[in-house]
């Protein structure tokens, strides 16, 4: 039996220009405006943890937990830039219900952390995840007119 599975990614809150909630897709839009010429586009792929060779609590507990770490960007952004997560890998116990939140908080131009929540009886062995941050980046070549 296939099943299928919806987990949380969230964006910026500083994110600059028009930000609105569709309530009947219950997607959040966001538009932000590049000014620069160079937009960068950095990205990783991160194992968050591995709690079952150890019994960690994402294995044992129960209840709110969570894992947070933070991540630094190669460039610092000229700005803080847009953060997008997906899970890569989710090695979970078929035996609960599978809950999980993804999210990029604390966005600066330097890094992020890359937050993952569980609760309730889901047990969560390990998790990776992928990360990409779209944003404007310095132009070393652009006049300042100011």
């Amino acid at each position: 039996m296939r099943g299928l599975l919806y987990f949380a990614a969230s964006l910026s809150p500083q994110i600059s220009g028009n930000l609105g909630f569709s309530y009947a897709s219950g997607h959040k839009r966001t538009m932000k405006k590049l000014r620069s010429l160079i937009v960068g586009v950095d990205s990783g792929d991160v194992v968050l943890f591995e709690d079952f060779e150890d019994g960690g609590e994402m294995w044992t507990g129960r209840g709110q937990r969570e894992r947070r770490r933070r991540i630094k960007f190669s460039e610092k952004y000229l700005s803080e830039p847009t953060v997008q997560l997906s899970i890569s890998l989710w090695d979970m116990d078929a035996g609960s219900v599978l809950r999980a939140d993804v999210a990029a908080e604390a966005v600066t131009e330097k890094g992020f952390d890359m937050v993952f929540r569980t609760w309730g009886d889901t047990r969560v062995a390990r998790a990776r995840i992928a990360w990409t941050a779209f944003g404007e980046l310095e132009d070393s070549d652009a006049w300042d007119v100011g």
